[in-house]
């Protein structure tokens, strides 16, 4: 079963999946759907459509440089069976995709920090200007002004059965 690389966003394409594309110089172009192949007829660069892997990992936010990417491309030449190979091979790729797992979550923390600490100087840089908005309760309790006025509300005996009535 061989499985083939959108030409445009680069996702897997199952056999009997997809578009065929045929170039006048005998170019073949793989597309996954009809939303890749329609955004190649209309000659957009995949670098720049958010969507696609390439413009991920352009921008940094999927990870380019990996060993284990390497070990996928090897797996698709044919080769002579043989038992040892395809036990030690199966063993590597539980190995591999552990690795990759791991490799990605670091990845992935290493992007975020940086958001979590832009966040934090977000938030001292909008308390620093609304810090006036921002009062002690002790000042609370010193001025009476800026509390909300107690009011005491009167309730006969008839009221309260005929809630408690209602509740039920």
């Amino acid at each position: 079963m061989r499985l083939e690389k959108c030409w445009f966003c680069s996702s897997t394409i199952y056999p009997g999946h997809g578009i065929q594309f045929v170039r006048n110089d005998a170019k073949i172009f793989r597309f996954c759907r009809s939303k890749c192949h329609k955004n190649f007829k209309m000659k957009r660069n995949p670098r720049k459509v958010k969507w696609t892997k390439a413009y991920r990992r352009l921008h940094g936010k999927d990870m380019t440089q990996d060993s284990t990417f390497e070990f996928q491309r090897k797996r698709n030449r044919p080769e002579r069976y043989d038992r040892n190979l395809a036990e030690n091979t199966l063993k590597a790729i539980k190995k591999i995709d552990k690795i990759r797992v791991t490799r990605e979550e670091r990845h992935h923390k290493q992007r975020m920090k940086g958001k979590k600490a832009k966040e934090q100087r977000e938030a001292a840089i909008e308390l620093e200007q609304g810090i006036h908005l921002v009062k002690a309760p002790s000042v609370l309790n010193q001025d009476q002004s800026l509390t909300l006025p107690k009011v005491k509300v009167k309730v006969t005996q008839a009221q309260a059965e005929e809630n408690y009535a209602m509740e039920e």
